[in-house]
């Protein structure tokens, strides 16, 4: 009996269990950072979305250079991920 895996598609990628660099870079920051921490917390009901409108406000992006609007965030995962604060 022979056994193999299968995967959806092979440009499937992952970076670090997340999506893709930019919604890592996001999570990484929200549950990193006191400040923004406590900010996600409060929102976390409102979704990320309200969340990136207020964080734009402050600052256009991640002290890494990642827009809080990304075109590119997975914003189902970043609601997940801010559930669970």
């Amino acid at each position: 009996m022979t056994s193999s895996t299968y995967q959806t598609q092979l440009t499937d990628q992952t970076y670090n269990g997340w999506t893709n660099y930019e919604t890592w870079n996001v999570a990484l920051w929200l549950q990193n950072d006191e400040g923004l921490y406590d900010m996600a917390r409060q929102w976390r009901h409102h979704g990320y979305k309200s969340l990136s409108h207020m964080l734009m406000e402050f600052s256009p992006a991640t002290p890494d250079d990642v827009r809080w609007d990304d075109e590119n965030l997975n914003i189902c995962e970043l609601n997940e991920m801010m559930e669970d604060l």
